[in-house]
């Protein structure tokens, strides 16, 4: 099936740069469109898939399609990169707070303090970002625990078997098949507003695994206003730090990078039913 659907891709215009792949998920009821950060198209089918419902599915969507890989690649060479010393700015749920070192005294830990963000002074000498993701990592899961119930009765679904927050690349947001959610921990950053739209979609998925018309609707359902969270998230996500910081010679160190490669399918919707 899936050499089928790759010779229908083929026929179509696809700009010969590209990169694109085919898989098959027998799990979806929909055509999956994944753009990974370098700009790598990854096509998710069903098993069943007609393919000529997916070149044409493929073609109606590929001024979009090209707009977004366009932009994956300028999100990539523009991605933020911290210099962990005493003044460096960092975002909790949409206020900015300025990073403090502090003496490495035995048990010191990253923590938010009377408006500043501490952080032990041996951690920024290694510029290793671990720590400062460890916190925005169990801090954010103990505040999304506490926010998702009423999101989760808006949504008109029961509250998730887990929620975690993780690693998740240039995902924002995913959900299990056993109804846990996870969230990218760079989302705490964001403003409470855009936090709930994450969550919103992610249990909307809950119900609708697709991004098809009841799922657009289960959205906007749970928050009128969709529409204008998404486009603030558009503006919000190329500012959005993932962990890459500078080394002690203030050099990019890729170390601190993080989701290299990843796939990614939240705000565009480039996802549709098929058939």
């Amino acid at each position: 099936m899936s050499t089928a659907v790759e010779q229908a891709i083929a026929d179509l215009p696809v700009p010969g740069a590209w990169r694109w792949d085919v898989v098959v998920r027998p799990r979806r009821r929909t055509l999956g469109i994944e753009i990974a950060e370098d700009g790598r198209v990854l096509f998710a089918i069903p098993a069943d898939a007609d393919p000529q419902e997916i070149a044409d599915a493929v073609r109606g969507r590929m001024p979009r399609l090209a707009a977004e890989v366009r932009r994956r690649q300028g999100l990539r060479a523009a991605e933020p990169v911290k210099d962990l010393i005493g003044g460096e700015g960092f975002a909790y749920l949409g206020r900015r707070y300025r990073l403090r070192l502090t003496p490495d005294d035995a048990g010191r830990h990253v923590r938010l303090r009377q408006g500043w963000l501490e952080l032990p002074r041996s951690r920024s000498v290694a510029a290793d970002a671990g720590p400062l993701v460890e916190w925005y990592s169990s801090r954010g899961e103990r505040w999304l625990a506490a926010r998702l119930p009423p999101l989760a009765s808006l949504a008109g679904v029961p509250g998730p078997a887990d929620i975690k927050v993780r690693d998740l690349g240039r995902r924002w947001g995913a959900c299990s098949p056993e109804g846990a959610i996870t969230v990218h921990w760079a989302v705490i950053q964001l403003p409470v507003a855009l936090v709930d739209l994450v969550l919103v979609h992610e249990l909307c998925h809950l119900k609708h695994p697709g991004h098809g018309t009841a799922f657009r609707r289960a959205v906007r359902l749970a928050l009128p206003d969709a529409d204008v969270r998404e486009r603030q998230f558009a503006q919000e996500e190329p500012r959005l730090w993932r962990g890459a910081v500078s080394s002690p010679r203030h050099e990019s160190a890729d170390a601190g990078r993080t989701g290299r490669g990843r796939l990614s399918c939240f705000v565009d919707h480039l996802a549709e039913e098929v058939g």
